[in-house]
Order: C-alpha cells, then sequence, then structure tokens
C-alpha cells in the first residue's frame, strides 16, 4: 500500500489586532478582513454534508464548543447583525484554497495537494494574501498600520488558534491503529517543529514568564477527541474526509505550532507524509508506547535543549531518541522513494545529528531555536531579565507578517533563516491552482458557470439549479490528462454536462 499518494492540506488561522481602537471586536475585524480581498472566484461554501461532530471511533458526540458558539449567534442579548454562516464571510480563491473567518480569526486553508514543495508555495502565498486584504482594508479604514496579523498560536491570555495539518488516508486503516502509530512520532516531533513562546499557559503553570520550545503544547489535554476548541487532542479523530467516506478517511492533525520557517512547514508535512505512507500502510507496528502521551509533549517544550527522558513501556527515550528509531524503520522499509521523500529523509537525519552536536547549528532553520537566540541577545543587550514582558511582545512581533516588521522576516532576509520557495512560484500560487487533483477541476467549473453555482466546497458544487456536482480525487489522472478535462470543462454549454464529462475521464483512466 506504500504507493498510496497521501493528499495533504494546511489550514492556518492568524491572529488580528486592531491598533486604532481601545477595544475592538476579533470577529467583526476577522470578518471586514476576509471581505476585504476581492480576488475570489465565488463567495459561497456549501456546508452541506460535512458535519464534525462525527467520530472516526463509530459515533457522533452530542455537542462540540463550536456548537455553543453558533447557539450564542442567537441569542437576542448577543446583538449579532449577521447570521453565524455569515460571520464566516466565505471566499473561495482561484488558486483552489479558501479563505474565511474561522470563528474569530482569518484563517487560509491551502488548495489540496500530493506535494509537499508545492504546498509550501501555496502556504507562503497565503501569506501575501493576507497581506492584499490587510493593505484593502487599512484604505477603507483611512490610514496604514492599524491592523497587525500574526502567524501564531496564542495571544498569551489563555486563548489558542491552530494551524492544522490534513491528511488522507484508506478508509479501511482502523483508527486505533493510526493512533499507536503516530502518537510517539507526534510527540517527538515538536522538537524539530515548535515554533517558540515565552511563557506558560497550561493549568499547572499558568503565568509564568519562561521560554519553551511549543505554542501549542500547552493546549494539548487529552489523547483523542473530536472536538478542536475545547479539550484539544494529540490525535483529532473528526470523521470528515471530504471524499468518499467509503474509500478514505482524514487525519486532521491540530496539534502544530504555526511556523514561519518554511524548513519546519516542509519537514511537518514531509515527516508525517513518510510516517503514514510507509510505516502505517505498509502495515508496522512501534514497539514503543508513551505512558503519558500529553505530559510527554509539554515535557518536550519545557525541556528546550537539555531534553528530558520521556517514559515509555520499554524503558525512557528522550524525543530525539524517538525520532531517530521512527528514521531507522523508514530506512528499512527498503521502499522506493521520490527525491522529495529522500529529501525530507536526509534532512530528518541530519536534523538530528546537528541537534545532538549543538541544537545552535539548527538556528537557521528552526523557529524556536532562532527566535530564542534572537530574544537572548537582545535581553543581554538592554540587561532585562528572563521574564521581563518586553521578550513576550517581541516573541508577537517575531510572527507578524509585515515584512518591514516581522522580526522573522529581517533574518530570512538576511540569510540568517533557510528559504525554501521560489518568488515567482509563490506568486503564481497566489492565483494559480495545482496542476493535478480537485483543485483545477473545481476552479474550471466555477470559472466556466459563475453565474450558475450558487455554494462550492472541497468536494461538491451546487449549482441555481439544485444540481450537486461531486468531485472525485482525480489521483489517476496525470497532469496533462487534467489539463484536458479543464480544457473540456470550458468547452461546456451547460453544467448539466459536467457529470457525464468527469465520469468519462475517470473511467477511462480505471479502464
Amino acid at each position: 500500500m506504500t504507493d498510496f499518494s497521501v493528499v495533504m492540506g494546511i489550514e492556518t488561522e492568524y491572529g488580528i489586532v486592531r491598533s486604532d481602537l481601545e477595544k475592538s471586536d476579533p470577529v467583526i475585524e476577522s470578518m471586514e478582513l476576509v471581505r476585504s480581498y476581492q480576488s475570489a472566484d465565488l463567495t459561497g461554501w456549501l456546508y452541506q454534508g460535512e458535519d464534525p461532530s462525527l467520530d472516526a471511533r463509530g459515533f457522533r458526540v452530542d455537542n462540540l464548543a463550536q456548537d455553543e458558539e453558533e447557539k450564542a449567534f442567537t441569542r437576542s442579548d448577543y446583538k449579532r447583525f449577521f447570521s453565524f454562516h455569515e460571520m464566516k464571510s466565505d471566499r473561495i480563491l482561484s488558486n483552489g484554497g479558501r479563505f474565511y473567518n474561522d470563528h474569530t480569526h482569518p484563517e487560509f486553508s491551502t488548495p489540496e495537494s500530493s506535494s509537499i514543495m508545492e504546498l509550501l508555495h501555496y502556504d507562503r502565498a497565503g501569506l501575501d494574501i493576507l497581506r492584499l486584504a490587510k493593505k484593502e482594508r487599512e484604505r477603507l479604514l483611512g490610514g496604514n498600520g492599524l491592523l497587525s496579523l500574526y502567524r501564531n498560536n496564542t495571544d498569551y491570555h489563555g486563548h489558542s488558534y491552530g494551524c492544522h495539518e490534513n491528511y488522507l488516508l484508506p478508509r479501511d486503516i482502523p483508527f486505533d491503529r493510526i493512533v499507536q502509530t503516530s502518537v510517539p512520532f507526534l510527540v517527538a516531533r515538536t522538537i524539530l517543529l515548535g515554533a517558540g513562546k515565552y511563557g506558560y499557559e497550561s493549568s499547572e503553570k499558568r503565568g509564568i514568564i519562561r521560554y519553551q520550545v511549543s505554542q501549542r503544547a500547552d493546549f494539548i489535554e487529552t489523547l483523542v477527541s473530536v472536538d478542536t476548541m475545547h479539550g484539544r487532542p494529540l490525535v483529532n479523530s473528526r470523521d470528515e474526509p471530504h471524499a468518499d467516506r467509503t474509500l478514505f478517511r482524514r487525519l486532521h492533525l491540530i496539534l502544530g505550532d504555526a511556523n514561519m520557517s518554511e524548513w519546519q512547514t516542509a519537514m511537518k508535512l514531509g515527516m508525517t507524509r513518510l510516517v503514514l505512507r510507509d510505516l502505517l500502510l505498509g502495515g508496522w507496528k512501534p514497539k514503543i508506547t508513551l505512558e503519558d502521551p500529553v505530559g510527554a509533549i509539554r515535557m518536550v517544550s519545557k525541556g528546550l535543549r537539555d531534553q528530558p527522558l520521556l517514559r515509555l513501556d520499554t524503558g525512557q527515550w528522550t524525543a530525539i531518541d524517538i525520532l531517530e528509531y521512527y528514521a531507522d524503520s523508514l530506512e528499512d522499509m527498503k521502499v522506493s522513494r521520490t527525491p522529495e521523500d529522500q529529501w525530507v529523509l536526509s534532512e530528518w537525519r541530519s536534523a538530528i545529528e546537528l541537534f545532538r552536536s549543538d541544537p545552535s547549528r539548527l538556528s537557521d532553520r528552526v523557529d524556536w531555536i532562532a527566535k530564542e537566540n534572537l530574544l537572548s541577545r537582545f535581553r543581554e543587550e538592554e540587561d532585562l531579565s528572563e521574564d521581563d514582558p518586553w521578550l513576550q511582545s517581541l516573541d508577537l512581533e517575531y510572527h507578524n507578517i509585515d515584512p518591514e516588521q516581522g522580526l522573522f522576516f529581517a533574518l530570512e532576509e538576511s540569510g540568517e533563516m533557510l528559504r525554501l520557495s521560489e518568488e515567482a512560484s509563490v506568486r503564481a500560487a497566489m492565483t494559480d491552482p495545482p496542476h493535478r487533483g480537485r483543485p483545477p477541476v473545481r476552479h474550471a467549473i466555477i470559472r466556466r458557470f459563475p453565474d450558475d453555482v450558487v455554494e462550492a466546497g472541497w468536494e461538491k458544487i451546487r449549482f441555481r439549479s439544485g444540481e450537486v456536482v461531486i468531485l472525485p480525487l482525480f489521483q489517476r489522472l496525470e497532469e496533462e490528462e487534467i489539463s484536458r478535462l479543464v480544457e473540456h470543462i470550458g468547452q461546456l454549454s451547460s453544467p448539466l454536462e459536467i457529470p457525464g464529462t468527469i465520469r468519462h475521464y475517470t473511467e477511462r483512466t480505471n479502464s
């Protein structure tokens, strides 16, 4: 099964602050920011068939934290002048992505892809899309610098927002096997993927200002849960594949940090894909189990460069030991891999060696190390105490997406942080969909029949006639075949011809 193509995507929520008001409503500010972005194919998301309450363990939960928020919008004392769905302010973008208000944060979701580097370019394009929306919103407000947008995971007051990963897997893989195989890896990968944070927000140490590896670790409270806003889990069990549920399940991971470093984003996707595709789908089972995974991820986060021993059923290992065990297991699989996968495994090995010799050698690619070095230099220059609140403010500015203000972009511009994306490819990713899979077909349909399409989602498009077209993944169609399908759609005279056209291309490929 290791030839299975794992379709992936990233959803990133951004912090938003308006400086010209003493107290602003983040719901309103997020709505207006999204609505300021005009370059969209369509406004209107198709929620039909979505059910976030379905649990992959075989049941449906009665109530989610987001359900309570939706109910609040209907209360008379809430004084909202818009519905819950109007609040979302969805924009379906020509590049195949989605831009909307996720509760109190603007969120950009990349289009689906099976390429790590392709997704990296779309993720980077999301930054530019938010910058354009910010520029237009500030123009309407009548001033520059009125909004600040942050690619991070916390407001430092106990509230967290996410950077979610999505991996499409075969339905016949039992969910408990996914948990068993992935949990030690997911905990351990934090040491290489953390964004760094001044302050603790977990209940046992809330309010203490000390530096740690991960912004998200404080908010992970349980091993498995379907919820994403309360009792956040290491492994989310939402059973919402956005594809044929008889064939696929989607692993929705919410434990990761929102990285500024492109290397970390690429490695987050790449390492996790290798574990899921080559180990999980290859039938491999780990010989280790963490005794307390939730406690372990917090220990990794607080351990910094001197990583603690984590309790396993077979002994004690550090996070780096666990990552090495997974890398060894991948190399033992002896399967053919693409150059992209070989790059990931090579970087994985190199990062382990560099961390063991001196973590500072990873300062050009790991956010938490780069930020720690930057803020340590500043603390020494200004003679600040280790818990000075000023450091937390500078921590936040590391994640400011304004290239003139964000501390990360100063490091990247000076060559102190690796950049993997190419500027021309990022510009193209702002407007053009990937060349394979559903995104180009979805875009072609919306572009061909803009007056007929009412709503669209990842796998469905609804027309004014009431007809709903379901889009398969098109995994077996090569780029040139997708191109021919897109060209064919552009020549159709009626939306009613779409299902037959899609069926023609998919059946021809399957045969």
